[in-house]
């Protein structure tokens, strides 16, 4: 059976959508039928957000859903899409690799593989029927539909997306890298579903890619949850280089236990619209929650982050930090809200959002917020908006060099505060090498793969330091 409904996302077409999806892949998720029909009844009973709604003031989807977009429930081969879909392997780095296709898991040979320690990593599809207990244990629980929309059409109409289980006391030495390719040849409309859980002791390094590798109309809803267990350890990056004909929604819900750490760093690079939705919720004393993001923007393109981070219990630690540089008529969006209940006295909160507009005509809306209901806690927010240092502009070409290069290396050091939190060092030098191209104006979408990791050669800042 195949089926294609190719439509104008509308409250009219979903319906459509929900029964092609649950025809061809109802038996599929053994026991799930009950929670995707509540999923679609939420989202019928919110609808799509608009600028009504205070999380969504600021962000227009108009433009977004007014496109015919085509849900492909259709079976292909993965032989017939090997050419297709890329491994995108930054220059020595080692991890392994996992795709998404037109939002099923791509593989070639088995959909779930056992790695060292009891790690099981392939198909969330595929996790279903084989670990349909464990699954079901956390599936669902932490990206709740109720007043979310955009989780709500995931749960009702997603294909496929990673599992990962992580046993107690296991290390997973290896990064898992997780790609995301977006390129058809029609404008597609994406679920991808993923789900992580890292149980009592364990440690594990995710890198999230999402990538388009033609200039093709995409609109992605891409939903993660993440548990993260007592004393267990994440570090999560989350790569973004989309063409900017494409939207992408991505929303990551988290919730952690004591002593646990979470590390995560979102670098945006390029996109039509992308909006990051990350909730943090610390249920375990002693858990520490770092979160991080840079995002770059030109032309129309429009970045929203919104980012909460709850603190149910004493003891706990979070850290944000947010860097943006906005050009041309770009727009960006920062929303930080912090949650310090009554119980979780001993809170260690920071947040701090700052951006550089480089022309008149970009802008941003940043509004950090903290919402404190304990008394002995330290807590700060900060939000800063403006233009590239003149007295440091003038500085650094006294030393012999051009207004060009002075302005890019301010613009560098600037976004280096996030980059160097980045603890692989092959991904960090890669990605630091990126920013530079892309403030630069250089980095674009190739056919392959836009983070262009084909070129490992490095780029030159072209000053003469014998003049500094």
């Amino acid at each position: 059976m195949s089926i294609e409904t190719n439509t104008i996302p509308t409250l009219k077409s979903i319906p459509q959508w929900f029964e092609a999806v649950v025809a061809k892949e109802g038996n599929a998720f053994s026991g799930l039928l009950r929670e995707r029909s509540a999923a679609l009844a939420d989202f019928n009973r919110l609808g799509f957000p608009h600028k009504k709604l205070e999380k969504w003031r600021n962000t227009d989807l108009k433009i977004s859903l007014s496109f015919d977009y085509s849900l492909a429930t259709a079976d292909f081969r993965m032989q017939d899409v090997l050419d297709e879909v890329f491994e995108c392997d930054v220059q020595e780095l080692d991890t392994y690799v996992m795709n998404l296709y037109k939002g099923r898991f791509f593989y070639k040979d088995n959909p779930l593989h056992i790695l060292d320690g009891g790690v099981i990593v392939g198909s969330l599809k595929a996790a279903f029927d084989q670990y349909p207990e464990l699954v079901k244990k956390y599936f669902g629980k932490y990206a709740t539909t109720e007043n979310n929309a955009f989780n709500a059409l995931n749960t009702a109409l997603f294909l496929d997306g990673l599992f990962v289980y992580v046993p107690k006391n296991v290390i997973l030495e290896k990064p898992l890298q997780l790609i995301n390719a977006v390129g058809t040849t029609e404008d597609v409309f994406v679920q991808n579903r993923n789900l992580i859980i890292l149980e009592e002791n364990s440690q594990l390094t995710l890198i999230q890619c999402d990538d388009s590798y033609n200039y093709k109309r995409s609109l992605t809803n891409s939903v993660t949850e993440i548990v993260i267990g007592a004393n267990a350890s994440l570090d999560h990056y989350r790569l973004q280089n989309i063409n900017n004909n494409s939207t992408l929604i991505s929303s990551i819900a988290i919730e952690q236990d004591r002593d646990s750490r979470l590390n995560t760093n979102s670098i945006i690079l390029n996109g039509g619209l992308i909006r990051n939705e990350t909730y943090t919720k610390l249920i375990g004393e002693g858990a520490q929650a770092d979160i991080y993001g840079v995002y770059l923007a030109d032309k129309n393109q429009l970045i929203d982050n919104q980012v909460y981070v709850d603190h149910t219990v004493p003891h706990c630690t979070s850290n944000e930090l947010f860097k943006g540089i906005l050009d041309d008529y770009a727009r960006a969006v920062f929303k930080g809200h912090i949650l310090v209940r009554k119980d979780a006295q001993k809170t260690l909160a920071f947040q701090n959002n700052a951006n550089i507009i480089l022309t008149d005509k970009a802008m941003i809306n940043t509004k950090p917020f903290l919402e404190i209901y304990a008394d002995d806690v330290k807590c700060s927010h900060g939000a800063t908006v403006g233009q590239l240092d003149e007295s440091a502009l003038f500085y650094i070409r006294q030393r012999g060099i051009s207004e060009d290069n002075a302005r890019l290396l301010l613009m560098y050091a600037f976004a280096a505060d996030v980059t160097q939190k980045i603890k692989i060092e092959s991904l960090r030098d890669r990605i630091e090498d990126m920013v530079k191209r892309r403030l630069r104006g250089e980095l674009s979408i190739c056919d392959q793969c836009v983070l262009q990791c084909s070129t490992p050669e490095k780029y030159n800042f072209e000053i003469d330091m014998t003049k500094i």
